[in-house]
């Protein structure tokens, strides 16, 4: 990858701000936690994976900064920093596994030296971030068998190196199937109200030389009409036990239009974004962003003042309606659930 999304150097956060993509290549340095999570909060980092990778480096960060007298002090005052990182996004579950992860390797470690704690902590977060690459790069090898030499494959918002420590989900298996040599092409929805697609994922497949094509959301069902898409990958902020899909809005549309033309739907994902712990998709919290995102781009009004609106930042797309689920150790086809839990234990 020619850019990092987020790494750990001398006793810092830094990561790309996302927000000034494609125009600009701007790098953040941050030595505060609540810097971390506003980052995460205001979409300066974003994608399910970078946010926990991003959570967990700003947790060891807080924690570099606790001063206590005593193991419980320091407990408290951790747990503090992990509540606040918890406040950030909702949706995105590989950001509460991150804490979580990061909670017990500090309890495991609660009877030795507050230094000590700090110093493991730190490398926790680190590797992390290295486990996330490995991962998607495992993501993309098992997805590329999936996808036929010649396709051309549509995605929705980013899911790329962006959106984890590097590589990417989606974007990892679009990757991989160029790296085989499979002669492929994307098209990639511009992914209203933020534009991913059109700022980042563009962004991303172009460095790499990939021939991407950018079509507005509502385009999607007029090239599956004229036979222009082979198959659709895209990643997923959460999983369901039953295989429901919590993505970026707009995921669900291109979904059923997937089905209505025969289309093969795949999501990519690791294992850290299943949570088995909800039934289905309805238990997923769906985060509803500011207004303005919506009736603003660049900070140019585009609706009228006062108008009503809602801005829901992800939905739910039906198992029923997913070809595959590909993850680091495996892909999950129909039976999800019992897939899963062979997945999870993998």
């Amino acid at each position: 990858m020619s850019f990092r999304t987020i790494e750990w150097r001398d006793n810092a956060v830094l990561m790309i701000d996302q927000t000034r993509l494609p125009a600009e290549e701007v790098y953040h340095r941050y030595t505060d936690f609540t810097f971390v999570a506003d980052a995460i909060r205001n979409m300066i980092i974003r994608g399910a994976p970078a946010i926990g990778v991003a959570a967990a480096m700003g947790i060891a960060l807080g924690a570099q900064k606790i001063n206590a007298d005593t193991a419980e002090s320091f407990f408290r005052q951790l747990f503090d920093i992990c509540d606040l990182m918890s406040k950030t996004r909702p949706t995105a579950v590989n950001l509460f596994w991150a804490i979580e992860r990061i909670k017990k390797k500090a309890l495991e470690l609660k009877d030795s030296p507050l230094d000590s704690i700090k110093e493991e902590l730190k490398n926790e977060a680190i590797l992390i971030e290295r486990e996330d690459l490995e991962t998607c790069k495992s993501i993309g090898r098992h997805g590329a068998e999936l996808i036929p030499e010649g396709a051309t494959i549509l995605t929705h918002c980013n899911a790329g190196g962006l959106a984890t420590a590097g590589y990417g989900t989606a974007l990892g298996v679009i990757r991989a199937a160029h790296h085989a040599g499979k002669n492929i092409r994307v098209f990639a929805d511009e992914t209203r109200p933020w534009l991913q697609g059109a700022r980042l994922t563009t962004w991303e497949l172009m460095k790499d030389n990939i021939p991407v094509t950018l079509i507005s959301d509502n385009m999607a069902g007029f090239f599956m009409s004229r036979g222009e898409i082979t198959c659709c990958v895209v990643g997923a902020d959460r999983i369901a036990a039953n295989g429901d899909t919590a993505n970026k809005i707009g995921t669900y549309s291109v979904a059923v239009l997937a089905r209505e033309h025969g289309i093969p739907f795949y999501v990519a994902a690791p294992v850290s974004t299943l949570d088995l712990s909800m039934s289905d998709g309805s238990c997923i919290p769906i985060e509803e962003r500011p207004v303005t995102e919506v009736t603003r781009i660049r900070g140019i009004q585009i609706a009228p003042e006062g108008v009503n609106v809602r801005n829901p930042s992800f939905d739910i797309t039906p198992a029923r309606y997913i070809s595959a689920i590909i993850t680091e150790h495996g892909i999950a086809k129909d039976n999800f659930k019992e897939q899963f839990k062979a997945l999870a234990a993998a």
